[in-house]
C-alpha cells in the first residue's frame, strides 16, 4: 500500500471514530475507570476536559450543525460535578469519591433512557452524519440506534450495579470484580456492538431488497475481544491475589481457547459467506 492510501485510511478511521457515538462516551469511560477513593478531582476534571475538547472538535468539523444530546450532556454534568467537588464540605467529598462512579453511570442510563423516551437516542445524531438524508427515517435505521442507545444504558446501568455493591455490600470501591471488571466487560460489549450491529443491520437490509454485499457478521466477531477479556482478567486476579488460584488460571486458559474457537468460527462464517 502505498503511503497516500496508507494516509488515506488513517485518515478515514480517525473520521469515523470523530464521528461514532463512541467518541462522545470517552468522558463516561473515564469517569467509570478513573473514579474511585483519593481520585474524585482526577476523574471529574479529566472527563470534563474531554467532554469540552469533544464539543470543540465536533463544532469545527462540522459547522453549522446543531450540538449532540449526547456531548451537552457531558459538559453539563462534569461541569456540575466540578463545582460540587469545589464547594462540597469534607465529609461530602467523601461520599463524592465513594459514590461519584455510580452517580455518573446512573446519569448516562437516564440520559440514554430519556433521548429514547424523546424519540431521539443519543446514536442517531452521530448516525445521521454518516449516511444520506434519504434514510433518515427509515424503520430499519431507527430501530439500529434504539438498540446502541439501549446497550449503552444498559452497560452503564450494569456499571452502576456493580459498583454500588462493591461500595454498599463489600464496602470496598476499589474491589477489583465489582470496580473495575465487571464494569471494563460491560464497556466492551457495548463497544463491539456498537461496531458489530450496524453492520448486522445494513446486510439484513441488504438481503431484505435482494441486494449485493458483504454478509451478516457473526455473532462470535462480537465475542472475541469479550474472550480475550478473559485472559488479562485471569493474571489480575493471579497477581492480586483476588481469587483463587484456580479461577486465574482457568480464566486464562478459557480465554485463550474462547478466542481460538470464535476466531475459527468467524472465519469459517466469512468462507461461507463469500
Amino acid at each position: 500500500m502505498s503511503l497516500d492510501r496508507q494516509e488515506s485510511a488513517a485518515g478515514g478511521r480517525l473520521s469515523q471514530l470523530l464521528d461514532s457515538p463512541v467518541f462522545g462516551m470517552a468522558p463516561w469511560i473515564a469517569m467509570s475507570v478513573i473514579v474511585g477513593p483519593g481520585r474524585y478531582e482526577w476523574a471529574v476534571g479529566i472527563s470534563l476536559a474531554i467532554a469540552v475538547a469533544i464539543v470543540i472538535a465536533g463544532h469545527l468539523r462540522h459547522r453549522g450543525t446543531s450540538f449532540k444530546i449526547l456531548e451537552i450532556s457531558d459538559v453539563v454534568f462534569f461541569a456540575v460535578m466540578v463545582i460540587i467537588g469545589i464547594f462540597a464540605s469534607p465529609g461530602a467529598h467523601r461520599w463524592l469519591e465513594t459514590y461519584a462512579g455510580e452517580i455518573s453511570n446512573i446519569a448516562l442510563l437516564v440520559i440514554a433512557l430519556g433521548s429514547m423516551a424523546i424519540k431521539q437516542p443519543f446514536t442517531l445524531q452521530y448516525a445521521r452524519e454518516q449516511v444520506p438524508r434519504e434514510i433518515w427515517n427509515e424503520p430499519a435505521f431507527l430501530r439500529t440506534n434504539y438498540r446502541i442507545t439501549g446497550v449503552w444504558g444498559a452497560a452503564f446501568g450494569v456499571a452502576a450495579i456493580a459498583g454500588a455493591y462493591g461500595d454498599l455490600v463489600l464496602h470496598n470501591a476499589n474491589n477489583l470484580w465489582t470496580g473495575w471488571i465487571i464494569q471494563i466487560a460491560a464497556i466492551i460489549v457495548a463497544l463491539q456492538f456498537t461496531s458489530w450491529y450496524p453492520e448486522v443491520a445494513r446486510a439484513r437490509a441488504r438481503r431484505e431488497r435482494n441486494l449485493p454485499g458483504p454478509p451478516e457478521p457473526p455473532v462470535s466477531a462480537m465475542l472475541i475481544p469479550l474472550a480475550g477479556y478473559l485472559t488479562p482478567v485471569g493474571i489480575a486476579v493471579l497477581a492480586l491475589d483476588a481469587g483463587p488460584a484456580w479461577l486465574g488460571v482457568g480464566l486464562i486458559v478459557v480465554g485463550v481457547l474462547l478466542v481460538k474457537s470464535l476466531s475459527r468460527a468467524t472465519t469459517a462464517e466469512a468462507d461461507v459467506g463469500g
